[in-house]
């Protein structure tokens, strides 16, 4: 059974910073991820995708959070991190780590990140 699990969410006033973590534990399984990515959902929103990183090391951003926010992972790709610099306020959502291997894709439970203006 594969679970991700997020931490480092929480309330952050408007230009501050916040790095959230993403864990995969496989107990039996062992799957070798191809991509690891971050996605947020704000209330009334569809889900959007903020950030992802390849095995290859291969990063893409989302176009709100480019410059801002950096995505990295470890190299076993077990655990991937999202720093996030110069919050603002429509930054507030719930984020979601998310892994993939072809059509075997894994969502952790959400961790919320508020900002207040």
């Amino acid at each position: 059974q594969v679970q991700l699990e997020e931490s480092g969410g929480g309330l952050v006033e408007a230009g501050g910073s916040l790095k959230l973590s993403c864990t995969a534990t496989y107990g039996i399984d062992t799957i070798n991820f191809n991509v690891l990515a971050w996605y947020r959902q704000a209330p009334g929103k569809q889900r959007e995708l903020v950030a992802s990183i390849t095995r290859g090391g291969s990063k893409t951003y989302g176009d709100a959070v480019k410059g801002r926010f950096t995505i990295s992972r470890t190299s076993a790709m077990t655990t991937t991190f999202l720093q996030m610099n110069s919050l603002k306020a429509e930054d507030t959502a719930v984020y979601y780590c998310n892994a993939a291997r072809g059509s075997l894709i894994y969502w952790g439970q959400g961790t919320q990140v508020t900002v207040s203006s």
